[in-house]
């Protein structure tokens, strides 16, 4: 009994830098609506700046006083970043700003490299806190038992400054209407860049807290990222006493997880949060009105018409230099077309979901890497032929996108997110994991295409033919009465609802078409490297995509086109830099900046005044 208890207190004191960070978070989301990715910056941030306020201060006070010193740094960087990046974009879509968060990631990691270094750094001892204390017997770390005796004071001052002070009413009045907020007159920018400060320093704080636990390194963000929106996720939007309860389970039940399934510990919150939604599909302590506001990915746009004269032109002379690349083209500028060939398949069905289902899935990478898995194995294991191997991709995919959905169509914005990402990393755990199948890290070598496609201009046409194929087959669907009922429940749900549209069963349908067309695209990406590992089953494989659909626009299937095109070509050239992520993300957060519809869709725009200046002359 006192080694469970000492495990316990363990978990409690874990919690102590997470509740931190995801209640900075939650603060953030609620008021600003953004669904901030370089929240984990902040954090790493912290370490950093902690770590080395830490080496000039010296003693108790001076520990204690970076500590609060970390804070406040880091809550003036996300003022800046806030002012900066955010601000200008608050009119665009609500989820587009997850791409200028991402861009974020980018600049500040190559800035902390730039800074501070590629090694790790050591956190020092808390002074006076050294040594554990025995409690029933059990040996517990003394700096353990201050964070959990600190953590309740912190959960006691953020309630306090939420439901006591002017502040605080104001940030609960803009999580509830952040537009009738406004209308009353108070000051929307300051209040946005307070609360993203105050967000952005609780991170800090977090961070600097872990350093005796841990220390710092370049990983810390992606590391915590995705247990602070599990947090967060579980707790309910918005909600910090849901916050602070699920800080407590995720901790809890990890380091348990780590003592007696250690095989778990790589999808152990995932699955707590799978089974959290599933039971409330809001959270533990979230509302239904919270989570129903941010599922929509732009304003209900006009009807959605065929390409014009000049559109037609600007496509067909597009296809007719690709089909004649191979006469003149090296066989490296093949090779980069079948990839982005690839990617912007894999980026059109998810656009397919997101921009015309209004279904954002932080998951997608889970039905092509599923659909390249299903493809290697049967080769790989049965010697099947590539031609019936490579039609199961789709399929295998598509039955993956049935069962997911069926959990994941009844939720709504970040929450059907969310379960999308859950149910993703149970498929790469498997594939992780299960190595007398997967080969595990490892990956499935030697799956080459037959003898027929084996030369590199007979499967670029191949790639050509199903890629292009497969993205004009997702457009005429987007422009058929199945895609205008799926717009439909998109802008107007109840509307349509009321004039016979089965809305989640067309949500579901489209999202099994969309996890297919993904497979589609996995099939003609492992026959074309030859192997398949579980990185392209990672989180990082669908922000991938997410990022090129937004950054493209959400608005025209062309968009993912043309923001994987864009990515892939940038990304060639940027990694041959020593600092490319600082470059990437800086080209990024201008894109978005200058384009905030998009690359098609500002270009469309900017073409639309173009002709409107043109006809008002002519008159």
């Amino acid at each position: 009994m006192a080694f469970f208890f000492a495990q316990f207190l363990t978990g409690l004191a874990n919690a102590a830098a997470l509740f931190l960070v995801a209640s900075g978070l939650s603060l953030i989301f609620g008021v600003t609506r953004i669904v901030n990715f370089a929240h984990g910056s902040f954090y790493m941030l912290g370490a950093f700046v902690g770590v080395t306020l830490m080496d000039v201060l010296p003693g108790a006070v001076g520990f204690w006083g970076a500590i609060i010193l970390t804070g406040l740094a880091v809550g003036a960087i996300g003022a800046f970043v806030e002012m900066v990046v955010l601000r200008p974009i608050y009119r665009a879509p609500e989820l587009f700003q997850l791409v200028a968060t991402f861009g974020v990631i980018l600049v500040i990691q190559d800035l902390a490299l730039m800074i501070w270094g590629a090694e790790d750094r050591l956190g020092p001892r808390a002074p006076g806190l050294r040594g554990v204390w025995r409690i029933f017997g059990e040996p517990v770390p003394k700096y353990d038992i201050i964070l959990i005796a600190i953590t309740p004071f912190i959960l006691f001052a953020l309630w306090y400054l939420i439901t006591r002070t002017r502040v605080g009413v104001l940030v609960r009045a803009a999580t509830q209407d952040r537009e009738m907020v406004g209308a009353l007159g108070v000051n929307q920018a300051r209040l946005f860049t307070g609360v993203f400060a105050l967000g952005s320093a609780l991170a800090g704080w977090g961070g600097a807290l872990q350093l005796p636990k841990g220390g710092a390194d370049l990983l810390m963000d992606f590391n915590i990222i995705g247990a602070v929106f599990v947090v967060v996720v579980i707790g309910g939007m918005g909600s910090l006493p849901g916050a602070f309860i699920a800080a407590v389970l995720i901790s809890v039940l990890s380091v348990f997880g780590v003592t007696y399934l250690p095989q778990s510990t790589l999808v152990l919150m995932f699955v707590v949060m799978a089974i959290v939604l599933i039971v409330r599909p809001y959270g533990l302590l979230g509302r239904e009105e919270v989570a129903g506001e941010h599922g929509q990915v732009g304003a209900p746009e006009t009807p959605i018409r065929p390409y014009g004269r000049t559109g037609k032109l600007l496509v067909a002379g597009l296809l007719a230099l690709l089909a004649a690349l191979p006469l003149f083209a090296e066989q490296f500028v093949l090779t980069l077309t079948v990839d982005m060939i690839v990617f912007a398949l894999f980026a059109a069905s998810l656009h397919f979901i997101l921009g015309t289902g209004g279904l954002v899935s932080f998951g997608h990478a889970a039905f092509f890497g599923g659909g390249a898995y299903a493809a290697a194995l049967l080769v790989f294991h049965t010697d099947t032929r590539m031609e019936l191997a490579f039609l199961f991709a789709p399929f295998a995919a598509g039955l993956l996108a049935l069962g997911i959905g069926w959990f994941c169509i009844r939720l709504t914005g970040v929450y059907f997110a969310m379960l999308t990402l859950a149910f993703s990393q149970l498929v790469w755990s498997l594939a992780f994991q299960w190595r007398d199948v997967t080969r595990g890290d490892d990956g499935l070598v030697n799956i080459w295409p037959a003898e027929w496609l084996n030369s590199p201009a007979a499967y670029y046409y191949f790639t050509l033919a199903l890629g292009v194929g497969g993205i004009l087959f997702l457009r005429h669907v987007i422009h058929a009465p199945f895609g205008y009922a799926l717009r439909a429940g998109r802008d107007s749900p109840r509307q349509a609802e009321a004039t016979g549209i089965d809305v989640k069963r067309i949500q579901y349908a489209a999202f099994a078409l969309a996890g297919a067309m993904a497979g589609l695209a996995g099939g003609i990406f492992v026959f074309s490297k030859g192997s398949v590992f579980p990185t392209e089953l990672e989180i990082g494989a669908s922000f991938d995509a997410l990022i090129v659909v937004f950054l493209g626009g959400v608005k025209t299937l062309a968009g993912g086109v043309v923001g994987a095109g864009f990515m892939t070509l940038v990304e060639d050239w940027l990694t041959r830099l020593e600092y490319w992520r600082l470059l990437l993300g800086l080209l990024i957060i201008a894109v978005v900046i200058i384009a905030p519809e998009g690359i098609v869709g500002s270009l469309r725009s900017l073409w639309t005044r173009i002709r409107g200046t043109e006809s008002e002359v002519t008159k």
